[in-house]
């Protein structure tokens, strides 16, 4: 039986095996198990009861991690997306008036939506649209974008009224220890240690609670909390009020930020084929499209797939089980959600940064020396952590990828979709900056 799951998973092939993917696999969640606090936090705002915002947090998470892992075997993990549901809560419901209800029918739409464009292999044309030297630039950026979360978490970079931001005080405890598990994260991965970043989390999470650095507030949840927003979206009023334009944003900001994630976790991996086209494609669409509808009928914001997925991915992770592992932790967090917390920033921080400098080797691969490549590449990997949004950073450097080759008499008629992609994003832009 194990050799059969070898054998679908490609564990030879991929040259790994099941303590390797189970370490990934946990690395992954400790790196993202945040969303089983924050998310229902955030939720809550727009009227989400709590106890069902976590539960349902949760369960997304769990369903969508095992789906991307069985369907598409592959090492990404899903859940509830940042920024995403800020959008949701504090634009949709508080700023519009919008009931939560009707809010979370608008995301069940745009699941939809996705469901039906990948079905049509639209979705596909996008990704293929996109010119390969952006990959690149997508992975250095999202690794930076990691990164300077990791800095952020570990009181290394902090904000300034003057400069935005400025440097942290490093004889602060959290930040001390954020470092001190840097540099043992590194001098483990340096000596070939298989497990280095989840020894680091673990170790540093015990010095943090040895030291009385843990102010831990147990979460609420529960499986039975979920009735009061599992199927109590709202479809006919997100229809009737016309919510064309927050079914839009829903789905152009997922299916962009989507697209770069899996573009950086493949490609970190090292399963991206030779002809710069990822394999299976198809499913892990079809995977990321499910669980944005699934979580709206348990009663969460989109659901997307993490950035974080790269810390099983430098952990040693290649194949779904990765995923699989990450989704049966999210599981259990709904028995014991309260104690999702004991983990701090100051032990997930550092393993933050180092995935992101991981990840900025893709650099090299850009040919600077080529205006063309050069100037949408910067702007894409820049753009990416300074407007925390990898949909905003994808956008400039494909805007100034087409304009560029317009300009220059370089553009080419099979380029159709990329320069359709480019003026949507540059309307976009424009309906932000007068809104």
């Amino acid at each position: 039986m194990l050799k059969r799951i070898e054998t679908y998973f490609e564990f030879t092939y991929l040259g790994t095996n099941w303590r390797t993917e189970i370490l990934a696999g946990v690395t992954t969640f400790l790196t993202m198990a945040y969303i089983v606090l924050v998310n229902p936090a955030i939720l809550a705002d727009a009227g989400v009861p709590l106890a069902a915002a976590t539960a349902a947090t949760c369960l997304s998470a769990a369903f969508a991690s095992i789906l991307m892992g069985v369907v598409a075997r592959y090492p990404i993990a899903l859940a509830p997306g940042m920024g995403l549901n800020a959008y949701f809560t504090y634009t949709v419901c508080i700023k519009l008036h919008i009931p939560w209800q009707t809010a979370l029918g608008a995301v069940f739409l745009s699941g939809c939506i996705f469901l039906a464009l990948t079905a049509a292999g639209i979705r596909q044309m996008i990704l293929r649209s996109i010119p390969h030297e952006l990959y690149s630039a997508v992975a250095s950026g999202i690794g930076l974008f990691i990164a300077f979360i990791g800095f952020q978490h570990a009181g290394l970079v902090v904000r300034d009224p003057n400069t935005l931001v400025s440097l942290g005080n490093i004889k602060n405890s959290t930040t001390a220890l954020a470092l001190f598990g840097f540099i043992l994260m590194v001098t483990l991965d340096i000596k070939k240690i298989r497990g280095s970043i989840l020894i680091g989390v673990l170790t540093v999470t015990g010095m943090a609670w040895g030291l009385g650095l843990v102010h831990w507030t147990p979460a609420v949840g529960g499986l039975g909390s979920l009735a009061a927003t599992a199927f109590k979206l709202d479809i006919r009023g997100a229809l009737s009020k016309g919510l064309l334009e927050i079914i839009f944003v829903f789905f152009f900001v997922d299916l962009f930020d989507n697209l770069g994630t899996l573009v950086a976790v493949t490609k970190r991996a090292g399963l991206i084929s030779a002809d710069h086209s990822i394999p299976r494609l198809n499913r892990i669409l079809f995977a990321d499209a499910t669980a944005t509808v699934f979580g709206s009928l348990t009663g969460t914001s989109t659901v997307t797939s993490y950035i974080e997925s790269t810390a099983g991915v430098a952990a040693g992770g290649r194949s779904g089980v990765t995923a699989i592992v990450t989704g049966l932790l999210f599981l259990g967090a709904l028995v014991v959600a309260p104690f999702v917390g004991i983990v701090p920033q100051a032990a997930t921080a550092p393993a933050l940064i180092l995935v992101g400098s991981m990840m900025f080797s893709t650099i090299t691969e850009i040919r600077w020396n080529d205006p063309l490549v050069a100037v949408p590449s910067f702007l894409t990997l820049v753009l990416i952590p300074l407007t925390y949004s990898i949909a905003n950073g994808l956008g400039f450097g494909i805007i100034a990828w087409a304009i560029l080759h317009l300009v220059t008499g370089k553009g080419r008629k099979q380029d159709w979709l990329l320069y359709i992609l480019a003026a949507l994003f540059l309307a976009r832009f424009i309906y932000l900056g007068s809104s």
